[in-house]
């Protein structure tokens, strides 16, 4: 892995991958995979505009990253601040997707989600299933963070696998926009740091 140029980004070290916060540099990576198929079809809405990427990226998805931080320095109560983090290959520090946790208004309390998305070309390989661990482990161990939901729609086999496979517990069927979700849970106090 080769060493970030801030010297304080948060990363999150996995086995093959890393996490790291956004950076202005990763619109153009961004970009091109919410625009794949295989992505929307999954994460409706997250195929923006290059003009409204930018803008969050700038205005919101940065600036609340370090807000983020500032929260877990300050004592670890992040409230209903979002984390959003890069998933980048070791091997070449490629941008290869995102993992972030925020607030999912559609759940009932506590309604702290954590959602992830990855290119085609990198599926299927356990980076998903790696980011997901090093994300709930990082909010359990750093954070006030006591319940992580995940949701998925029922025909996203792959990413049913990856929450089940990071012992998120099925709760039930959830209906969000007309769309049919299975909803899960993680609680910290079940010892899964």
């Amino acid at each position: 892995m080769n060493q970030p140029i801030q010297t304080d980004e948060l990363i999150i070290d996995c086995k093959d991958i890393y996490l790291r916060e956004y950076r202005l540099e990763d619109l153009e990576k961004l970009q091109e995979i919410t625009w794949q198929p295989e992505v929307y079809e999954f994460l409706p809405g997250w195929n923006a505009t290059i003009e409204d990427r930018t803008l969050w990226l700038t205005e919101y998805e940065i600036p609340e990253n370090q807000r983020f931080k500032q929260a877990v320095v300050a004592g670890g109560d992040i409230g209903e601040l979002y984390l959003r983090m890069a998933i980048v290959l070791k091997e070449n520090d490629e941008f290869i997707g995102w993992c972030c946790s925020g607030i999912k208004d559609e759940l009932p309390a506590p309604n702290r989600e954590i959602m992830y998305g990855i290119s085609k070309h990198f599926r299927n390989r356990g980076y998903t299933t790696q980011a997901l661990k090093g994300m709930t482990n990082y909010l359990f161990e750093h954070t006030n963070v006591e319940v992580l939901n995940a949701i998925a729609l029922t025909t996203n086999q792959a990413s049913n696998k990856v929450i089940q496979k990071c012992d998120f517990e099925r709760l039930n069927l959830i209906e969000i926009e007309d769309e049919p979700y299975n909803h899960y849970q993680l609680c910290k106090r079940e010892g899964h740091i």
